[in-house]
């Protein structure tokens, strides 16, 4: 476009902005504002359950960050268990604690993730790459050669899941030493309970008085068996 007919394009808009009757309010009518209300009615949230799935995450928040780590696809409930056992297995006892705490849990969560994403990109190769391998007869070697040539494509990725791994087995091992050992400082510092008195033997009269065994001596002229008598008489 020239620039002359730049110059008529902008000068036509400019024309129709001037003719356009101006709003001196910004408000609306009675009726409209009743409409609005109405609509507003109708709206009860997500129908489907992918919907209501996430939906649900909107009020799922993590720790005190306020976060979420979920995937839409991700199994709310089963998030929600291990939330529990980590917060049962731990128990903290402040909003440090607590962090940690919830630190570990979304790094455990991380990592149960990978294997299943690991699958996904196998099956995502034997879905596209299988074409390629076709001409083997030999089911055994076509196999083989596909899961080859599936990790040659798909090496960066693999090699990412498997660095993103360590990193995060690294997270939790420090979260979880850091963790246990503020918990020993606090359990250190709490004063320990009060140790039960062992009970006093009450004396009587003020004595003590010991009964002795007695033992009465054997009497010479009461006959006793050997141990060669009494196993014949057994």
């Amino acid at each position: 476009m020239s620039n002359r007919a730049i110059r008529r394009a902008a000068e036509r808009s400019a024309q129709r902005q001037a003719a356009a009757p101006a709003n001196p309010t910004n408000t609306i009518s009675e009726a409209q504002l009743a409409a609005n209300r109405a609509n507003a009615q109708l709206s009860s949230g997500p129908k489907s359950e992918t919907g209501k799935s996430k939906s649900s995450h909107n009020a799922l928040k993590t720790g005190l960050t306020g976060r979420t780590i979920l995937l839409p696809d991700d199994d709310v409930a089963a998030y929600q268990t291990l939330v529990s056992l980590i917060d049962q297995k731990f128990k903290p006892a402040d909003d440090i604690e607590k962090h940690l705490t919830q630190s570990i849990t979304d790094t455990e969560w991380r990592l149960l993730r990978i294997p299943t994403l690991e699958a996904g990109l196998y099956a995502l190769g034997r879905h596209e790459l299988s074409a390629e391998c076709a001409h083997e007869s030999n089911p055994q070697i076509r196999a083989s050669m596909l899961e080859a040539l599936i990790f040659r494509t798909y090496q960066k990725d693999l090699r990412n899941l498997a660095l993103q791994e360590r990193r995060l087995r690294s997270q939790l091992k420090a979260d979880t030493a850091e963790l246990r050992h503020l918990q020993a400082e606090r359990r250190e510092a709490q004063p320990a309970p009060p140790q039960p008195k062992p009970a006093a033997t009450q004396p009587q009269n003020g004595f003590e008085f010991s009964t002795p065994v007695f033992t009465p001596a054997p009497d010479p002229s009461d006959p006793q068996e050997t141990p060669l008598q009494q196993e014949a008489t057994a």
